[in-house]
């Protein structure tokens, strides 16, 4: 009988899953006693009755390392420790079903999951394992803020597309005068808005780790007008930064038209618009470097699952492939630190971080 592998996805969508899960499967073809399926939309496949589950085989993920997305759909808010389930009166009640979750893994004949997913997604990856679940972890999130890994696939496809904003807005700039803000994702991490304000050449790069004055801004902003009212800015914003002075603390969302706001409140001359990308960041064909790092990643987990080395997560540490204790992840976020080279290049270049 062959052993087999559940491939779980949770979290957000992003540029790279669908390359993971055919590395996986490429990987396990060529042994003899794996089969890898994988359950429907997050965990909920695995829970539903009867089992929303997809065999994976060579033939079915050939070709999809190009396409964004996930072949399996995701879900980020269909935790199995708590579970909306419905009650004989109607109502939604949320339950722990880990347990019907592990019966199933038994029942069934499974060896192994597989999950991947962000920060969020492995608290339960830990969970399950101190449960007595076999499971290995993939990182995976666009905002590369997960601390065990040098980078989390997704994150440069997302970059690029903020970067390729960036680069759109720069001339639409320049031909009207105006200041034009971009928001990107980042809610607690800045380093899409950081990579996209150095690549794109933007004057302005506000991200959540730096709180930022807006007299510093506007300070920045007013240096690239001349007297006459001809000139151009471009501001790069993280969807999580926010003002130094910002009463009862961070108070996130919208910072694209607070920032438009604040501008107009003391009369700025030039014309304001905003762009906010939102979820564009999270589609599309991963790029050369996601695709790779996926497919390492994807073969690393099962070569995990092969050396029984469960409760751990395959990552890329200090440009080598590697694996770390679940424990060793869970909280541990990747930030901008100040002292990083590319605030400093920033800062070199003349980029205003608003501080």
């Amino acid at each position: 009988m062959k052993k087999r592998i559940l491939i779980v996805n949770s979290g957000g969508d992003c540029p790279g899953m669908n390359a993971v899960i055919r590395a996986i499967v490429k990987r396990a073809s060529r042994e003899i006693d794996w089969e890898i399926i994988g359950s429907i939309n997050g965990f909920d496949g695995f829970l539903a009755e009867p089992l929303e589950i997809m065999p994976l085989t060579k033939d079915i993920v050939e070709g999809i390392h190009i396409h964004g997305g996930t072949i399996l759909t995701t879900n980020n808010k269909r935790n199995p420790f708590c579970y909306p389930v419905k009650q004989e009166d109607g109502t939604i009640v949320n339950e722990d079903v880990s347990d019907k979750l592990i019966y199933n893994l038994k029942v069934f004949g499974f060896d192994a999951i597989i999950h991947i997913g962000g920060n969020q997604s492995h608290k339960i990856s830990l969970k399950l394992a101190q449960k007595g679940v076999n499971i290995i972890g993939i990182p995976k999130t666009i905002n590369n803020d997960l601390a065990s890994t040098d980078y989390s696939f997704g994150f440069q496809t997302a970059a690029q597309l903020a970067t390729e904003a960036v680069d759109k807005l720069v001339t639409t700039a320049s031909s009207h005068n105006r200041v034009l803000i971009l928001e990107v994702m980042g809610r607690d991490a800045g380093w899409i808005a950081l990579h996209a304000a150095v690549a794109g050449g933007a004057d302005v790069c506000l991200i959540p780790e730096i709180p930022f004055s807006m007299d510093k801004v506007i300070e920045k902003l007013k240096s690239r007008y001349s007297a006459d009212g001809r000139g151009f800015a471009n501001i790069v914003v993280a969807e999580g930064a926010y003002f130094k002075d910002e009463k009862g603390g961070i108070v996130s969302g919208n910072i694209a038209s607070k920032i438009t706001a604040a501008l107009k409140e003391i009369n700025f001359e030039a014309d304001i618009r905003e762009t906010i990308l939102g979820h564009l960041q999270r589609g599309g064909t991963p790029n050369a470097f996601d695709r790779i790092l996926a497919t390492e990643l994807g073969v690393k987990a099962f070569e995990l699952v092969k050396e029984k080395k469960f409760g751990t997560m395959a990552i890329h540490k200090n440009s080598e492939l590697t694996h770390i204790n679940l424990k060793e992840v869970i909280d541990k976020y990747n930030k901008v630190d100040l002292s990083n080279d590319l605030i400093h290049t920033a800062k070199g270049v003349g980029i205003s971080f608003g501080d």
